[in-house]
């Protein structure tokens, strides 16, 4: 139960947290996730002007639901919607405080997306939500080219974005922008896009995306070379299950089963190369599952606690990620974007 009271952003993200874990539909998930940056993105006197002139559902992303919960939260009251929540769903709503402490460390994210290509929300709103939630850091990690259907950056574009992130840094400093990729590992493992783009940024995301039931052989090989190669700082999602199925133009959705690889091959590349495994925090992926992320734990790899988000709401869900890290024993020496952005940058530009 909450014994203290919330400022009414953190309020607003606490009950879309508990929405989220008891499985409630994602519309009201997002409906609170929503309202949350549009508060977080008031200033102090905005807020209180909003709250005295009963005016708070002139904004876009709040209703009334919404706005009672602020108000409530403005005065210094656990807002009853919450109180109801935490009474309701009592095995859900603590963070424990291990996880909590874990998550209070992350210094960043470094897995986003932007409209650039599948996400939702341009470069700034993400930078801006990351900022809101105490982040120091975001790498803006949209696709590379082979992606089609997510519209990903060609060397151009990514040219382009680079153009773009610069601009914004120069206006959001301290908070920084980290330039970067999610790139698609090729069949033969090479990476999918261009080596001299690739040293430019500041964070690589390999993932496969494609011919994720190969034989278990083949997928090893072509995650060990991507692993090695020295532009790849983090393993995404690495079985690429989806344990939530995604509809499909059918109506169907069915979850996704893991690609098959030898783990322990791969990890032990990942240790030896330096390349952070990711624990992917979307709820429809929580990628790796548990045993091979004990497994990457036992053999000593280190590791990235990542959203994977596609829009802003989407990057308080690095708490997902925090309590499956701490239920399989990661330590948060190993875990990267604890780094403040000067020691990353140091590691993967090293």
């Amino acid at each position: 139960m909450s014994t203290a009271p919330l400022p009414p952003a953190g309020a607003l993200r606490r009950i879309a947290f508990l929405l989220e874990r008891a499985r409630e539909p994602s519309y009201r998930v997002n409906a609170f996730r929503t309202a949350a940056a549009v508060v977080a993105g008031l200033d102090d006197a905005e807020l209180d002007r909003r709250v005295r002139t009963k005016s708070l559902t002139e904004l876009k992303g709040i209703g009334d639901k919404t706005a009672a919960v602020v108000v409530e939260a403005h005065r210094g009251e656990v807002p009853a919607y919450l109180r109801g929540l935490e009474e309701s769903h009592a095995e859900l709503a603590p963070l424990a405080d291990d996880a909590a402490a874990l998550r209070a460390a992350l210094k960043g994210d470094l897995h986003a997306h932007s409209d650039w290509s599948d996400g939702g929300s341009p470069i700034r709103e993400m930078a801006e939500a990351a900022l809101s939630i105490g982040h120091e850091y975001l790498a803006l990690t949209d696709h590379s080219p082979r992606l089609t259907v997510a519209n990903g950056l060609t060397p151009q574009r990514l040219e382009q974005q680079l153009d773009v992130v610069a601009a914004l840094n120069a206006e959001l400093a301290p908070f920084r922008i980290l330039t970067g990729i999610e790139c698609d590992i090729n069949v033969d493992g090479t990476l999918d896009q261009v080596d001299e783009l690739l040293g430019r940024l500041d964070v690589v995301v390999a993932s496969v995306h494609s011919d994720l039931r190969a034989a278990s052989a083949a997928m090893t090989e072509r995650m060990l070379a991507a692993v090695e190669n020295p532009h790849t700082d983090v393993l995404g999602h690495c079985t690429g299950r989806l344990v939530i199925g995604r509809r499909q133009r059918n109506g169907s959705q069915k979850p996704r089963p893991e690609s098959q690889f030898d783990a322990d091959a791969v990890f032990r590349a990942c240790v030896e190369h330096g390349t952070a495994v990711e624990i992917n925090s979307r709820p429809e992926r929580l990628d790796p599952p548990r045993r091979l992320l004990t497994l990457a734990v036992e053999l000593g790899c280190d590791f990235a606690i990542d959203t994977d988000a596609h829009a802003p709401g989407q990057l308080d869900w690095q708490d997902n990620g925090c309590t499956r890290a701490v239920e399989c024993g990661v330590p948060a020496e190993r875990v990267i974007n604890t780094m403040s952005a000067a020691d990353l940058l140091a590691r993967t530009h090293g």
